[in-house]
């Protein structure tokens, strides 16, 4: 039988037990000992969180870079090459867009201005079809952690852990949009837990499913690479019931095998193309199948000669964002803008505004419990918890400080640790029956915003002010169309002139405007955008400040700021 939780502690930790401690939980009874009835909770919990997910998919107008992205998927699909806006991985696009060529969906967006102006079907059919699938990559993280948490505490626990995972506003969105955050948090949870897994039994079996997990999780989002190197890293030095930190007897074979099979999973994804690169009289071409065009640049080395790299399309990728983050890119927090981010504190004051005070606060206590061996987490999991910390730690160094959906996959690994606070309570009734109400709280607390949770905010923060505070994915993602419409019906007279931020032309949602240049006063119905009120993303950051001298009516989707502005002779 595999080792328990209790027999991680006794054997492999030598930790002593004492009066005050709570030990590791006992292994999980055969099903055949579980309640018959205990399939119950999980399910409604996850029919619960595909409600909300249902919701915001119905309501929520595509976002930002949903167009781009469900572009590439088509691109992929239908012309087999990566080239407009290869700034990710394909492999979630590819996925997110199968529905989409059965509905012979598309999207036409101007290359320069980056604006679709023409969907096909129509925007709500697009946003089903590219969206429809993440929905369901969220219900399968949620069963994920519920068996992890299971195995680790108790079912008790598993199911308090997924109740808050159902309740999650930062989870519901985005496992409810057409964008990768919420797939590479599940996949990144799934190689830790795989790496887990590996370690206990480090057979050939369980090191290619490990090399396929960690190909997967390359395959998603170009901040992954850090995870991957890290996880090639432990894979390494890792034995069963030790850590080995004399390299002649490292893991080379295992570590070998888990690169190069990473690295087929990451080609085939790719189709298994190869990029014709031509070096001749100091200029170097790069040519990948069915692009439009190569890319040249000149290269001063007295060769000539022309080779194949496979998989080039990703190297080209990582190269984009690596220039992305050598460059930074303009980020704004407490009412400053920095044009090349790089604010240590960004992440952390993010975390503070955007998770939940509740799982912050049950985080932080799990934590401290643990640290004074009041609870004890299971090896594993402390294995597993190496993967968020390391990446927030690399998150709040980089100079890309844009959105809470970066360091998504840190927050289902705090629920992992919040579930030791069920086992803590077992024995004490009054601690549980608290945990419970807080669940009842964190429900009325995320009302606040339903649908709308991209822009949840903790309860400390005025909806009409979050903008002032942080800007972009975290308040405002051009996700408020759908609310603009239905304002326009419900004032059918009223002529509005929008500054809006996304790249979707509102008109394909029916509304009718007058585009708001920058710095251009008018009178009338004023609608603008929360991330163009921060500024952070103009040439001139006090281009729509001018609106704060007039009343402000309405805020649509918490994202969209409705100003009446008088005659502006008056």
């Amino acid at each position: 039988m595999p080792n328990t939780p209790t027999d991680v502690v006794t054997k492999d930790t030598k930790i002593e037990s004492t009066p005050a401690a709570i030990p590791a939980p006992a292994e999980v009874p055969p099903a055949a000992k579980r309640s018959r009835f205990g399939w119950i909770i999980p399910a409604l919990l996850s029919v619960l969180f595909l409600v909300q997910c249902l919701w915001f998919v119905n309501t929520q107008s595509l976002s930002n870079d949903e167009p781009l992205h469900i572009l590439a998927g088509l691109d992929a699909w239908r012309l087999h090459r990566f080239e407009r806006w290869n700034d990710h991985p394909p492999i979630v696009f590819l996925i997110g867009t199968l529905p989409l060529l059965l509905n012979h969906g598309d999207i036409d967006i101007q290359p320069e201005a980056r604006k679709a102006d023409g969907i096909t079907p129509s925007p709500e059919a697009v946003a089903w079809g590219g969206r429809i699938t993440n929905v369901l990559f969220g219900l399968l993280f949620g069963l994920l952690l519920w068996f992890t948490a299971r195995r680790f505490f108790s079912e008790g626990a598993a199911n308090f852990a997924l109740a808050l995972y159902a309740l999650s506003p930062s989870l519901i969105a985005n496992f409810s949009i057409a964008c990768n955050d919420g797939v590479l948090a599940l996949v990144a949870f799934g190689s830790a837990l795989m790496l887990a897994h590996w370690r206990k039994k480090q057979s050939w079996n369980r090191t290619i499913a490990l090399a396929l997990v960690l190909g997967v999780l390359l395959s998603t989002k170009f901040s992954a690479p850090p995870l991957f190197l890290l996880a090639l890293g432990l894979v390494l030095i890792l034995k069963p019931e030790t850590i080995e930190f004399h390299p002649r007897n490292w893991n080379w074979r295992q570590a070998f095998a888990i690169l190069a099979l990473s690295f087929v999973t990451v080609w085939g994804v790719l189709f298994f193309h190869s990029t014709k690169v031509t070096v001749k009289d100091n200029m170097v071409t790069a040519t990948s199948p069915n692009r439009t065009k190569g890319a040249t640049g000149a290269l001063h080395v007295p060769i000539n000669a022309t080779f194949y790299i496979p998989a080039g399309e990703y190297l080209e990728g990582m190269g984009r964002v690596a220039n992305h983050l050598k460059l930074g890119h303009p980020s704004y927090l407490l009412g400053q803008i920095k044009k090349s981010g790089g604010w240590k504190t960004y992440f952390p004051i993010v975390v503070g505004l955007k998770w939940p005070p509740i799982v912050l606060a049950l985080f932080l206590i799990a934590a401290f419990l643990a640290a004074t061996k009041r609870i004890r987490f299971p090896r594993e999991m402390l294995l597993m918890l190496i993967f968020p910390a390391f990446y927030f730690l690399v998150a709040i160094f980089s100079k890309v400080d844009l959105g809470e959906r970066h360091i998504l996959l840190v927050y289902p690994f705090a629920l992992l640790c919040i579930a030791g606070l069920w086992q803590f309570a077992q024995q004490r009734r009054a601690i549980l029956y608290a945990l419970v109400a807080l669940l009842a709280l964190q429900a009325i607390d995320i009302s606040r915003y339903a649908p709308d949770y991209l822009s949840y905010f903790t309860p400390f923060v005025n909806p009409a002010t979050s903008y002032k505070l942080v800007s972009d994915s975290n308040v405002d993602w051009g996700q408020g169309l759908i609310a603009l419409r239905k304002y326009q019906q419900q004032h059918p007279n009223e002529d509005i002139h929008l500054a809006y931020f996304g790249t979707i032309d509102p008109s394909l949602y029916g509304i009718r405007y007058t585009p708001l240049e920058p710095n251009t006063p008018v009178s009338g119905t004023v609608i603008v955008s929360a991330t163009h009120l921060s500024g952070q993303l103009l040439d001139d950051p006090n281009s729509y400040h001018w609106t704060s001298q007039y009343p402000e009516t309405a805020i649509l989707n918490h994202s969209l700021h409705v100003f009446k502005v008088p005659p502006l002779s008056q």
